[in-house]
């Protein structure tokens, strides 16, 4: 039997020729089909990119107000270039370079495909030594022959070769502690153990941090404000990354009271630790991460982490039965252990909080260093222990644990050494909740007061918290209360239906069950939050709607990437609407008070963007999703048998790996890839005339639809359009059209995380089959008059197919839409969201219409205004678009979508 003809392998790849693709592909086939099937099959949208945020802003329409933006920085501590001896130098000198070592040296890996091999392997893939040994082995077979060997012997010889990587090498140590207080009354099996912590030197981490070349474009060297002019003479005040905060600032002024910091660099540690349970199956494994990053990187980064965000060790977790956890003695020796081992693990950076070192920074240049203990992020439970308070008090300030949201001042470690010298222990525990026997770590470290460092927690204070735990349980109280059990349970069934058939968003994650699941997560929370508003409607009364509209506008509000005057005052105002509002749950008797810390929190964030600028760059949320890398994934490939030692290594291997990677990128040396392979991505079979189109489309008006376009595109002007002249007099194009499923828009929303930059990329769908079942069509903003900001200036439609075509030597790409006219003036008054319903002809026959692709703004998600009906059986979210006649414009499905159709 003759054998199946195989195909040669070719070690030349060809490089994608599309600008802006990395792409390389094995042969001029793959070519030919990658550029078909992903760049002849999608648009891309003109990229929508930053405004300038230290100049004027260029290209204003005539009729718009310049904007200036004004920036001051500090004049002490201003972040002057010196010299590696420390002697301040020409500020326009050129940096140093940034290694002496050759373009081709890629110590320690032999070749460009030993380093892009160990990552696969090490951080790609993850499998196990003895599967590293297989592959090794099958591939050392097929090179034997040649007299060859493959990259790696084994495993060991792969992780030894990562051990001997110069750079990012910060080694884990550890000590250990044990209980030293009294033992009169007896010894328990806790007083005689050992509790051991594992952490690496934090002013390596720092210092490594600090030189990093991939933020020499993102980072700030000193403290600033910032204020934008307005029209009328008046300035504006902006806050967005840490160092333009006011804690910065008056951090620098303390320092540069001493005239030997003059000119040198704060640099702000912050901090942040979280419990995380990595298996319950194989019995309760809990680990206790302590993060560090530094406040003079920007926001952006360290949501994107790109090794902003540094793991620098495991703080212990002392275990006991239940009867030895209650004990009062064990309870404080947990929180005293808490605090020393901060203390231990923190002690290098004490010498540069009084005497600047030099340290080489990002842009190659040498600084002198300051450092200071910054905020620390943790969510409430921990913020107690920090804080030594008691639990139900506030972290902040003194309102009584009874009533939060009356009058407290704010706490400090001065106002709890004075009251110390005044009142007994049991006083300042009742009257003030102060927790005075336990000393936080920062005593310890000059100018740090752990009360002012306390951050604000959008993750678990909002979403999880006041979202999450307080108004959805309190919704489903509600019904249970006000509705027999029958009926409480038919209502809360149509919410999870009014939930699981919106309509499909870029980014959006569905719910096929509604709200229905056994264990919410924080992407859960954040997701539902989007689309649980219009899902409630008609089922609650209009201040319980109001109530979570100004819930879910303070947290879209307080997740801006810049926070000026203007934006503190519309948190205010939310934050004064949610505390009317949420009155209707104690008048329904499903809540007797609402003296709770989370919800309490929100009233401290005004004052907190002034401290630490925008909340998002201090959100549990990065820590959260750093668990997965540092944490969760090192723990699924370890033993499972002391784990924690395996854990170490294998985030030491990371990081040595990373900073492979920023060398060797610094150098040039990564430019293409080793191997790559190619997806195939099949395409319906789409017409190929307008004519064919229209009728695939059921749209016999769309060849005189393409002719008013054409006019329009060539001839029309202020004073005419198509619509003013006769069809004969409008071009006609009848020759083959190219027809495809989607289109890219780019665009600036720095707002959302993980968006390096601030640009995002998202896909707008418009295809006959979504995923090999019923079709998609997405919804999109479309630019109307730019020189309107916001919704304002757009209108809402539904693209039906986006083609192009070649009409006098002009390629032309378009989309075919439906149009969405608003109902009103003004945004729904319970809602606060923008009204559509589909655009009828006179004869009630849908308005479509052919536009040009850079008319294009984003894509828009519209969720059906269910009003007080149930969801019919036969809807779902293939088709919710098509079954309702009323949508709200959901300014919740994203953060860009917030500023946008607010």
């Amino acid at each position: 039997m003759p054998q199946t003809r195989r195909r040669q392998f070719n070690v030349h790849l060809l490089p994608c020729t599309h600008p802006g693709c990395h792409r390389q592909l094995k042969n001029k086939s793959a070519l030919t089909q990658h550029l078909h099937a992903i760049h002849q099959h999608s648009f891309r949208i003109p990229e929508r990119c930053p405004p300038s945020a230290t100049a004027e802003v260029p290209d204003e329409p005539e009729n718009h107000p310049k904007v200036n933006f004004m920036r001051d920085y500090h004049l002490g501590l201003d972040g002057r270039i010196c010299n590696k001896a420390g002697q301040f130098i020409d500020p326009k000198a050129s940096p140093p370079a940034f290694t002496t070592k050759s373009p081709d040296d890629w110590t320690p890996y032999r070749n460009h495909l030993e380093f892009k091999m160990a990552e696969f392997l090490f951080k790609k893939t993850q499998i196990s030594g003895a599967d590293i040994d297989k592959l090794l082995h099958f591939w050392g077979i097929t090179l034997a022959v040649h007299g060859d060997t493959p990259p790696f012997t084994d495993h060991k010889d792969l992780h030894n070769v990562i051990d001997n990587t110069p750079l990012g090498d910060v080694p884990w140590e550890s000590f250990k502690m044990e209980y030293a207080g009294d033992r009169s009354g007896g010894e328990t099996p806790w007083m005689k153990k050992e509790y051991e912590v594992f952490y690496r030197n934090p002013h390596k981490v720092v210092r490594n941090m600090l030189a990093n070349p991939d933020y020499k474009d993102e980072i700030d060297f000193a403290p600033y404000r910032e204020w934008e002019e307005q029209p009328d003479g008046s300035h504006n005040r902006r806050w967005r990354d840490f160092m333009s905060g006011d804690w910065a600032w008056e951090q620098a002024d303390i320092i540069s009271a001493d005239p030997a910091t003059h000119g040198s660099t704060f640099v702000p540690i912050i901090l942040g630790s979280d419990k995380t349970t990595v298996s319950v199956a194989m019995g309760q494994n809990d680990y206790y991460p302590l993060y560090l990053s530094i406040g003079n990187v920007r926001n952006n980064v360290r949501q994107a982490h790109r090794n902003a965000v540094a793991l620098v060790g495991f703080l212990t977790i002392p275990k006991m039965t239940k009867k030895q956890s209650t004990d009062p003695c064990y309870r404080k020796f947990k929180k005293e252990l808490f605090h020393t081992a901060l203390i231990r693990i923190l002690e290098s950076l004490r010498p540069a909080m009084t005497t600047p070192e030099v340290a080489q920074c990002a842009d190659g240049h040498y600084r002198r260093i300051i450092y200071g203990i910054g905020p620390y992020i943790a969510d409430y439970e921990e913020q107690v222990v920090l804080a030594g308070i008691v639990r139900k008090w506030c972290c902040k300030c003194t309102a009584q644990s009874s009533n939060l949201d009356g009058d407290g001042g704010p706490r400090s470690q001065e106002l709890l050494d004075a009251l110390i010298e005044e009142v007994n222990l049991e006083t300042l525990w009742d009257e003030w909740g102060f927790i005075a026997d336990i000393t936080p770590f920062t005593n310890n470290f000059l100018r740090a007061d752990i009360y002012k460092l306390i951050t604000p927690d959008l993750l678990h204070q909002i979403i999880k918290g006041i979202f999450k735990d307080h108004l959805v349980v309190w919704v489903q109280l509600y019904l249970e209360d006000t509705h027999s059990e029958a009926r409480a349970k038919e209502i809360m069934d149509d919410i999870d239906r009014r939930i699981a058939v919106a309509p499909s968003f870029s980014g959006l994650r569905r719910f096929p069950e509604g709200r229905g699941f056994s264990q919410w997560t924080g992407d859960n929370s954040k997701a539902l939050m989007k689309v649980y508003l219009s899902a409630i409607e008609g089922h609650v009364p209009t201040e319980i709607v109001r109530t979570f509209r100004a819930c879910l506008e303070f947290c879209y509000i307080a997740r801006h990437d810049i926070i000026t005057d203007d934006t503190l005052k519309d948190m205010e105002d939310a934050i004064q609407r949610f505390h009317v509002y949420r009155e209707i749950f104690k008048t329904t008797g499903i809540r007797d008070h609402f003296s709770l810390p989370r919800q309490h929190s929100i009233s401290h964030y005004p004052f907190l963007i002034r401290q630490f600028g925008a909340p998002n760059g201090l959100c549990s949320s990065i820590t959260k999703s750093k668990h997965i890398k540092a944490v969760k994934e090192p723990w699924r490939r370890s033993s499972k048998f002391n784990a924690l030692g395996q854990m170490v290594r294998t985030n030491t291997h990371i990081d040595q790996l990373a900073a492979a990677r920023i060398d060797f990128t610094e150098r040039g040396m990564l430019d293409g890839t080793c191997a790559s392979s190619y997806t195939t991505y099949f395409e319906c079979k789409r017409a190929r005339t307008i004519l064919d189109l229209g009728k695939e489309l059921h749209l016999p008006e769309l060849p005189t639809l393409l002719r008013y376009f054409l006019y329009d595109q060539l001839y029309a002007d202020d004073n005419h359009t198509s619509a003013d002249v006769p069809l004969l007099q409008c071009p006609n194009y009848t020759g083959c059209i190219q027809v495809v499923n989607s289109a890219v828009a780019t665009y600036f929303a720095p707002s959302d995380p993980s968006g390096v930059g601030g640009m995002h990329r998202k896909r707008i769908r418009s295809t006959p089959s979504w995923r090999g079942g019923p079709p998609r069509y997405d919804c999109v903003f479309v630019s109307m008059d730019n020189t309107t900001d916001g919704i304002n200036g757009m209108d809402i439609a539904r693209v039906l197919c986006f083609f192009s075509f070649s009409f006098r030597n002009t390629v032309w790409p378009c989309a075919v839409v439906h149009w969405f006219k608003r109902i009103g003036s003004k945004p729904d008054e319970d809602m606060g969201m923008w009204m559509v319903h589909p655009s009828m002809n006179d004869g009630q026959s849908r308005e479509i219409s052919i536009i040009h692709i850079d008319s294009i703004f984003r894509a828009a998600h519209l969720v059906p205004m269910f009003g007080d009906k149930f969801v019919p059986e036969h809807v779902n979210f293939h088709n919710s678009l098509d079954a309702y006649m009323g949508f709200y414009v959901n300014r919740f499905a994203v953060h860009h979508a917030f500023e946008i159709a607010s």
